[in-house]
């Protein structure tokens, strides 16, 4: 079995428990049934704690931490190269 990065295994869990959290706080908006309660000691710990705390993060806060973090969102794109395609006319 690989062994999961710590930065892959927080940036999953931060996706998932931020969108559950979305659905609840839309569900609950609207009067519709919210997902699940949160079952094990991770989802409490991420709805209790994380999300909470994330959401109250200014802006600016949340892009120096994300690009601190290793990870996907740090690559760049090698530019394009360009090839004349011919005449206009």
């Amino acid at each position: 079995m690989n062994a999961v990065r710590f930065p892959a295994w927080l940036r999953a869990n931060a996706e998932h428990y931020l969108l559950v959290a979305a659905q609840q706080r839309v569900a609950r908006r609207h009067g519709m049934p919210a997902p699940s309660p949160p079952m094990t000691l991770k989802d409490r710990g991420f709805l209790t704690f994380f999300v909470p705390i994330y959401r109250r993060l200014p802006w600016g806060l949340r892009r120096t931490v994300l690009q601190l973090m290793p990870g996907s969102h740090r690559r760049t794109w090698a530019p394009r190269e360009r090839k004349p395609l011919g005449p206009a006319v």
